[in-house]
C-alpha cells in the first residue's frame, strides 16, 4: 500500500515526466507518442518504476530499450524540473504498460464467445 507521501510524489513525477516526453520525446523516437500510464515510487523515494506505453510504434520493445538507453539523460531532465522539491532523483526503471494490448485480446475473446452457436439444454426437456 502506499502512502500519500508516494502517490503525491509519483503525481509529481508522472507530471514532469509526461511534459519532458511531449516536449522532447521525437528526439528519442520518432513519430511515436510515448504515454506514461503509472508511476509507482519506493517508499524510499530513491527509485520510480514508470510504466509507459506506446502509441504507433510497431516494435514497443524496441521502443522500450530506445527509452532506457536515454535513461540517464531523461533523470537529468527530471532533476533540473524536481530539484527544489525533492532531496534526491530518484533512479528511474521504465516498464512496458500492455494493458490496452490486454483489454484488446480480451474483447476478441469476448467477441468470439459471443458469435458462438449456443449450445441446446442437455437434458432435452421442454418447460
Amino acid at each position: 500500500m502506499e502512502s500519500k507521501r508516494q502517490q503525491k510524489f509519483a503525481g509529481v513525477i508522472q507530471k514532469d515526466l509526461a511534459e519532458i516526453f511531449q516536449r522532447e520525446g521525437l528526439n528519442f523516437l520518432p513519430n511515436i507518442m510515448v504515454t506514461i500510464t503509472k508511476v509507482r515510487v519506493s517508499p524510499d523515494l530513491a527509485i520510480a518504476r514508470v510504466y509507459l506505453s506506446f502509441f504507433n510504434s510497431t516494435n514497443n520493445s524496441l521502443s522500450l530499450n530506445t527509452i532506457k538507453s536515454h535513461s540517464n539523460e531523461i533523470r537529468y531532465k527530471l532533476g533540473n524540473r524536481i530539484k527544489d522539491q525533492v532531496r534526491i532523483v530518484p533512479h528511474l526503471e521504465f516498464f512496458l504498460d500492455d494493458t490496452s494490448e490486454y483489454v484488446e485480446k480480451m474483447d476478441k475473446l469476448f467477441e468470439k464467445i459471443g458469435k458462438e452457436p449456443r449450445q441446446a439444454d442437455e437434458s432435452g426437456q421442454d418447460d
